[in-house]
């Protein structure tokens, strides 16, 4: 591969948008290519005091507040895009008097104003699609106004490549389009001018998404760059990549895997509803007390804003079979033998996560994408169990209970387990040398030399 191949990865600066984002520079950098990551000065000292992959170089812009908080996310991106707008020009300058200039510009496709400032210096550029397809789809459906709220033939949902969704499966602000109108403006706003793009980067996998990755590949040019997991759960091919490398939360590993250590094999559940969760009081309880009449061993991620919402009583009863902590090194965790199931809120990293590593899954979608990804959980890739049906507004400790029971004992576990080691393999196979996302990565790289080469 060339060596003079540089390559700008410009981040959204959010945790599960800097993870995958991260994962593919370093996917990039074991091919020989210069990467460096981009990020806000906010995100600075994780860096130095997490050491990442060696091969990535680190550079940082201002999110423009200094510490301050914005007053809402449309104050966010508006003062965001301000900055970068002015900052990003000058480190691509500063390069250009090295014998390493850029040569292209992946972005969060979050970050439409990056495409701008690619094409004004003459640089390939790239849109990163930190979602998955499907849902990336149905945010262009909406941006373009083919897919009209409410429904028009009932509850069904009909678009192209995509004909298994009801109103209730879809992200939650295309079905409730006023819930929160500064987020849907930020995703919609990425089809902007994406279609200026070079190419389109998905964190997904060809056979994960066969039909929406054919229909959009007869539009577009896109490539499937995932599952961005670290290296060493899948194809181990990348040294000592066990990890993301940059978090904002510090987990409990060591207490988390001498627990698990001691447990039987698939015996063990194991519940995280993301960073930004905030349950309810009540349901908290019941999934609290579900997993407790369940009998199960469970290791739950409750963040220290939320333990304040368990009850005394439950912690006493729950102390010889659970353990809580306010994080976990998720990967390292769902691929301990002792795990047999994941209740997990279906954001797409986590439900990327489960999938490489072949764990099934119980659905208790929040918001957002994660509608959607529980439903391809449940009812298309069939690795996964709803606890609460679309019909019910509550959850249950006996939905949850019947949910662990149905994950983790019987012929429904068998029949999960099976397709979820099936995932697995594509995941495997996909990230392996010359699978589909590796290969795309490679056609990425001599797409940049030839560009390079041209101008």
């Amino acid at each position: 591969m060339a060596t003079k191949i540089h390559v700008f990865v410009v981040v959204y600066p959010v945790q599960g948008h800097i993870n995958p984002m991260l994962q593919f520079s370093k996917r990039l950098a074991s091919k020989n290519v210069r990467v460096t990551l981009i990020t806000t000065s906010a995100y600075k000292n994780l860096n130095e005091n997490q050491p990442t992959n060696p091969t990535i170089l680190f550079d940082y812009i201002s999110d423009g507040f200094s510490g301050e908080k914005p007053s809402g996310i449309a104050d966010f991106v508006e003062t965001f895009k301000n900055e970068s707008s002015k900052s990003l020009p000058e480190l691509i300058e500063k390069q250009r008097k090295t014998e390493y200039p850029v040569s292209a510009i992946v972005y969060d496709s979050f970050m439409p104003w990056v495409l701008d400032i690619s094409k004004k210096f003459g640089l390939y550029g790239v849109s990163f699609f930190t979602h998955s397809c499907v849902v990336s789809t149905i945010y262009y459906h909406t941006s373009k106004g083919s897919l009209r709220i409410p429904v028009e033939n009932g509850n069904v949902v009909s678009l192209p490549s995509i004909s298994c969704l009801e109103m209730g499966d879809l992200p939650s602000f295309v079905s409730d389009l006023d819930s929160y109108p500064g987020v849907l403006k930020l995703v919609l706003d990425r089809f902007s001018n994406f279609e200026e793009a070079d190419c389109l980067f998905f964190n997904s996998f060809d056979n994960l998404e066969n039909e929406v990755v054919n229909w959009l590949s007869s539009k577009w040019k896109i490539m499937t760059i995932g599952p961005s997991v670290p290296s060493m759960f899948l194809d181990k091919r990348l040294a000592d990549d066990r990890d993301y490398g940059l978090s904002l939360f510090k987990p409990d590993g060591d207490a988390c895997i001498k627990w698990l250590d001691g447990k039987d094999s698939d015996s063990v559940v194991y519940v995280s509803f993301g960073s930004l969760a905030n349950l309810e009081q009540d349901y908290m309880d019941e999934i609290a007390w579900g997993l407790l009449d369940s009998k199960c061993s469970f290791i739950w991620v409750v963040r220290d804003t939320e333990k304040s919402k368990l009850s005394e009583k439950f912690v006493e009863e729950s102390a010889d079979r659970g353990l809580i902590v306010n994080w976990s090194p998720q990967l390292e965790v769902l691929a301990h033998k002792a795990v047999g199931s994941f209740m997990t809120h279906c954001g797409w990293n986590s439900t990327l996560e489960a999938l490489s590593l072949g764990v099934p899954m119980m659905v208790v979608p929040q918001w957002t994408d994660q509608t959607t990804n529980a439903k391809y959980i449940v009812d298309v890739w069939q690795t996964g169990v709803r606890v609460k049906a679309h019909d019910k507004e509550k959850i249950t400790r006996e939905d949850v209970t019947k949910s662990v029971k149905d994950v983790m004992e019987g012929t429904k576990r068998e029949e999960l387990k099976a397709n979820a080691l099936k995932f697995k393999e594509m995941a495997l196979e996909a990230m392996s040398e010359g699978g589909s996302s590796d290969k795309n990565i490679d056609d990425f790289i001599a797409e940049i030399v030839t560009s390079s080469t041209s101008t």
